[in-house]
C-alpha cells in the first residue's frame, strides 16, 4: 500500500515544513506508481517542472537526483530522464496514510505530540540504527486517534543532525504523523527505502494507559527502519496498533485489486 503525499496530489505547499524538493519528488514517483507515467516515458523536462511549480532548477535537478538514487527514474544524456523498469528487489510496501483512510470511512483523524526531545542512542537505538553509542537522536512520542478514540501510540526516532531548532508547530503537522516525510524535515538524508516488521504482543503498562485499554490486550507491532540511497538506516520506530481496532490486509501484484 502506497503512502499518499499529505494535501492536493498535484500541488506544492511552499509553506509547508515538508521540503519542496521531497514534496516535487513524491508527486512524479505517485505519478509512476500509479501508471500514468510508464517504464520507458520522459518526465517532464526541467524548464517545464520549474514553470508549473514556480520553484527552481537546483530544487528540481534535487528532486530528480533523488528519483535516481531510488532507482525509479534514469537520464540519457542529451535525451532526458525517463522512469525505469521495476524491479523486485526494490519493491516497497509501506501502510497506507492514515489520515486518508481515516477519512474515507467518515471519521475525523487526528495526531497529537506526546513528547519530543534530543536523546543520545543507547544500545538498542544504536544497533537499530547503526550509529555509535551517544549519537545525537530526535526522539519523538505520538498518538493517532479517529473520532478522539486512541489507535496508535507511536515512538520514532531519527538522526539528528540539522542544525536548526525543533519548532512545536512543526512536529504538530498532521503531514508528519507519515515518518518518511517526518524524516525528510528533520535528517539530513532522503529516505528511499523502508523495512517494515509485524508482530503481535500485548501491552505494557505505559501502553495501556495511553491507548485507554486493559493490562495485556492483544496489539500489533509494527516496526519500521527508514534507508537512505546508501542503504544506511536513518530513521526507526515502533507503533503500537490496538488489536481490536485493525486487521492487516496485503495485495501482491502490479496493480491496484479490481483495475
Amino acid at each position: 500500500m502506497k503512502i499518499n503525499f499529505a494535501g492536493d496530489n498535484n500541488q506544492i505547499d511552499k509553506n509547508s515544513v515538508i521540503p519542496v524538493y521531497y514534496q516535487l519528488a513524491r508527486i512524479i514517483e505517485r505519478d509512476i506508481f500509479e501508471g500514468r507515467l510508464k517504464p520507458g516515458d520522459a518526465i517532464p523536462p526541467e524548464n517545464e517542472l520549474v514553470r508549473r511549480y514556480g520553484i527552481s532548477r537546483m530544487t528540481v535537478r534535487r528532486a530528480i537526483a533523488e528519483l535516481i538514487n531510488s532507482g525509479l527514474v534514469y537520464t540519457q544524456k542529451g535525451k532526458g530522464t525517463f522512469v525505469a523498469k521495476p524491479q523486485l528487489e526494490n519493491m516497497v510496501f509501506e501502510l497506507g496514510d492514515f489520515h486518508e483512510e481515516i477519512k474515507k470511512r467518515g471519521m475525523k483523524p487526528g495526531i497529537k505530540l506526546l513528547g519530543t526531545k534530543i536523546v543520545r542512542a543507547d544500545e538498542l537505538l544504536a544497533k537499530k540504527l547503526e550509529i555509535p553509542l551517544n549519537t545525537t537522536c530526535l526522539y519523538l512520542r505520538l498518538l493517532i486517534s479517529a473520532n478522539d478514540a486512541p489507535l496508535i501510540y507511536e515512538n520514532k526516532y531519527i538522526v539528528y543532525s540539522k542544525k536548526k531548532p525543533i519548532l512545536e508547530f512543526e512536529l504538530k503537522d498532521p503531514s508528519l504523523a507519515n515518518f518518511t516525510n517526518l524524516v525528510a524535515t528533520h535528517g539530513e538524508s532522503f529516505p528511499v527505502m523502508s523495512k517494515m516488521v509485524l508482530h503481535a504482543s500485548i501491552v505494557t503498562e505505559e501502553e495501556a494507559e495511553i491507548l485507554g485499554v486493559k493490562l495485556n490486550t492483544p496489539v500489533f507491532i509494527v516496526e519500521q527502519t527508514l534507508y537512505d540511497n546508501n542503504k544506511k538506516p536513518i530513521g526507526w520506530g515502533k507503533s503500537v496498533f490496538r488489536g481490536d481496532r485493525f486487521k492487516f490486509t496485503s495485495f501482491i501484484g502490479w496493480t491496484k485489486y479490481g483495475e
